[in-house]
């Protein structure tokens, strides 16, 4: 598998050097996509190897900044080209992704080579309700416009701002309950990964892949428009679908390589913990974020998107309420991320 990701990093410069050339829109989003998919795996190990030498409340900060580095970076880039409903589509895609299909492929595959899996129970539920806490923020703007349409925009940009502090808040409240107070739910079963590079290495391989996926993520999102133009695709399937797998590939290995070795506590905390990441730090970071460029995003997300964040979490809090999987459960979660990601590309 690493071999795989590192051979995936010669598309780093043929990106660059497409994008110099002024290749076509579509050879060009898609060579920035497999560029990025090898740079967010780097992310990933290096801030693993950096948390692995620290204590577990500093690991689990390193884990909150760097966790999401790859959608954060290219939502950045979108929000400075004004593309506000990628980087909402974005969101709602990381959360779809993360809960049906990288713990859906996980499960499904611990299931083949497992009978039967089990993980704690009172974790997997306690991230599952911090889940549910999200659902409810996101659609509270939603749900305002329209039972009172005439509200003032500017209230609904305040509402935001305020909800995503909110989400922020209790967001450190389950990172002090997963790392400190009730550290045994989550860490007991996963383990602790001893560090095998160098402090010098672990830097300077964030650095470096931070530093490239800002480079190919600013030449993926110009190309954006025109490959959406060019396809006839909407924004909202890119982001719910292109954009959320690009940050998700190197997760969805690692999580499968973890149900296989049937350490499912890890798997879910790579899963379920990554949805909780976009759904609870992300979304109010760009909130935050926008408010330094010309068009501030809200929370403000369409019913189609809310409706299918929704279902996403019932589901995955009806797998996970009995402590226990199998390769059916899997399933059925793959087969619901691909009934909502055809109906988003339908979707007008």
């Amino acid at each position: 598998m690493e071999e795989i990701f590192a051979g995936l990093l010669i598309f780093v410069p043929i990106a660059v050097i497409a994008d110099a050339l002024g290749a076509s829109p579509i050879a060009i989003f898609f060579l920035s996509a497999l560029a990025i998919i090898p740079l967010a795996k780097f992310i990933g190990e290096a801030t693993e190897e950096l948390a692995a030498r620290t204590s577990p409340a500093l690991g689990g900060f390193l884990n909150v900044t760097f966790g999401n580095a790859t959608e954060l970076i290219i939502g950045i880039f979108a929000l400075r080209a004004g593309l506000i409903d990628v980087v909402k589509a974005s969101i709602t895609g990381s959360i779809l992704g993360n809960l049906l299909l990288v713990l859906g492929t996980a499960l499904f595959a611990g299931g083949l080579t497992h009978k039967k899996q089990t993980f704690n129970r009172t974790g997997a539920l306690a991230s599952g309700s911090t889940l549910f806490f999200a659902v409810i923020a996101l659609t509270m703007p939603a749900l305002l416009l329209i039972v009172a349409p005439t509200t003032n925009p500017t209230s609904v940009e305040w509402l935001s701002i305020l909800i995503a502090a909110c989400m922020v808040l209790l967001y450190i409240a389950s990172l002090i309950f997963s790392l400190r107070t009730h550290k045994h739910l989550y860490i007991e079963d996963a383990g602790r990964m001893d560090a095998a590079w160098s402090l010098g290495k672990s830097i300077a391989v964030l650095l470096g892949s931070t530093l490239f996926v800002a480079w190919v993520s600013d030449i993926l999102v110009g190309a954006i428009t025109p490959i959406a133009n060019a396809l006839g695709w909407t924004p909202l399937f890119i982001g719910v679908v292109f954009i959320a797998i690009i940050g998700n590939a190197a997760e969805h290995a690692s999580a499968v390589s973890t149900a296989i070795k049937n350490k499912l506590d890890l798997t879910l905390q790579i899963a379920v913990g990554s949805a909780t990441q976009v759904a609870m730090f992300l979304a109010p970071a760009f909130v935050f974020i926008s408010l330094l460029f010309q068009n501030q995003l809200t929370l403000v997300f369409t019913t189609f998107e809310l409706v299918s964040i929704f279902l996403s979490v019932l589901i995955v809090n009806i797998v996970i309420e009995d402590g226990e999987s199998n390769w059916l459960e899997g399933a059925q979660l793959l087969i619901a991320y691909l009934i909502i990601a055809i109906a988003f590309f339908i979707h007008p």
